[in-house]
């Protein structure tokens, strides 16, 4: 992984093998994120997880073990504790230019991923919401 920051903007550079969440999860260690909102992400994915919220605890997974090209990455993330909490969506494209997303779970680089994070001061917390089961955005 490769990243640099400036005026806010953290770019990041991930390599074949690597692990989409964790490595982002380490730039953000690495340029002290309070939080951040991701901008955009690229790139050609493997073994990727994704899910469709049902109930608490039920996101539904499948993984697609072909390669995938990453064409847009969405979320924030904020720190909690020593690590950070991601809450990623991602669409997926396949060979014949077919589109599917959900909650990006996890992913390992295929080929390369850019991905681009807005960095912030806000303080801000999931909470399980009754209602709903999903544990939902607090602002602080």
């Amino acid at each position: 992984m490769q990243s640099k920051e400036k005026n806010n903007l953290i770019f990041i550079r991930l390599f074949p093998g690597e692990n989409l969440n964790e490595e982002i999860k380490k730039a953000c260690k690495n340029h002290d994120v309070k939080t951040a909102v991701i901008i955009s992400g690229i790139g050609q994915l493997k073994n990727s997880k994704l899910g469709y919220f049902k109930k608490k605890d039920d996101y539904s997974p499948d993984v697609f073990d072909k390669p995938l090209e990453l064409l847009s990455l969405s979320g924030n993330i904020y720190r909690e504790g020593d690590d950070y909490n991601l809450h990623i969506h991602a669409i997926l494209g396949d060979e014949k230019k077919n589109a599917l997303g959900g909650h990006l779970i996890d992913a390992q680089i295929k080929v390369t991923a850019e991905i681009v994070l807005f960095k912030t001061e806000l303080t801000i917390e999931r909470k399980l919401d009754e209602k709903t089961g999903l544990k939902a955005l607090f602002l602080g």
